[in-house]
């Protein structure tokens, strides 16, 4: 007798393999023609067919007129604007940064930009301790990691200003980190841009060390970082070791997530 959960467990083979099509469709940047369409999905034009005619009458997938060539339709649009509008980064980061810190052994904070500028809003605490007062509400300077992430990624405009108006002695007092000027940052951003993360190696906080890459959305505006940080003696500061990959592998795939297609 068959299980209750395999019963559950038990699709519509058909939906299934006619999914690959729309699968396809969704991966590739351009129309495609049915044999190109077929190949993709692993099955042959004839048995594709069916399945676009379908698809089509739905507005799943729509048919250029002049070339016959297939792309995703009205409905398809329509379904994924309404899949991204329901996804919250903060949400999918979190689970994110609980998988990354078991993965990695070291503590990871997720960002977005406040009033006061980068600001920490979730925290998943390793057993390695860090000398700094970092907890939720935490406010990072532009020169942490954290913040030349932010640095890098949001329009240079808006950053010039704020970073014009953070060097007033009474701005933002409860700030982490060291203040610069807008030029000399310029290095350190054209960095974070080269290697798509920033690294922090004992400063500008002392023993502290740190890796932090940008999550994107789905227009490519920069939706939260994620930062892995940790003492500095047991640290790996390499660009290509394996927590920066790590790292970058997780800020990758919530962007992936959030719908961003850019790289």
């Amino acid at each position: 007798m068959e299980h209750e959960d395999e019963k559950e467990r038990r699709g519509i083979q058909s939906i299934e393999v006619g999914g690959q099509i729309l699968v396809a469709l969704s991966d590739h940047a351009s129309p495609m023609s049915l044999k190109q369409l077929a190949e993709a999905a692993q099955m042959t034009p004839a048995k594709a067919h069916p399945y676009l005619v379908s698809y089509s009458k739905l507005g799943l997938v729509a048919q250029d007129p002049v070339s016959g060539r297939y792309g995703l339709g009205p409905l398809a649009l329509r379904m994924g604007l309404a899949s991204l509008r329901q996804l919250n980064p903060v949400r999918l980061g979190m689970a994110a940064a609980l998988e990354l810190e078991q993965r990695v052994h070291h503590t990871v904070a997720l960002s977005v930009w406040g009033n006061a500028g980068p600001t920490v809003i979730h925290l998943e605490e390793s057993s390695h301790p860090i000398h700094m007062n970092l907890r939720a509400g935490t406010v990072m300077s532009l020169t942490t990691a954290t913040g030349l992430v932010f640095g890098a990624f949001m329009p240079a405009k808006m950053i010039e200003r704020f970073v014009e108006e953070s060097m007033h002695p009474d701005a933002f007092p409860h700030i982490i980190g060291e203040r610069r000027d807008w030029k000399s940052m310029q290095p350190a951003l054209q960095e974070v841009r080269e290697h798509g993360m920033a690294r922090a190696v004992g400063q500008p906080i002392p023993g502290v060390s740190a890796f932090a890459a940008p999550v994107f959305d789905h227009n490519g505006h920069i939706a939260l970082v994620i930062t892995l940080v940790g003492p500095t003696g047991g640290f790996d500061p390499d660009w290509g070791c394996a927590n920066a990959r790590a790292l970058q592998d997780t800020a990758r795939d919530i962007s992936r997530q959030l719908g961003f297609t850019g790289h």
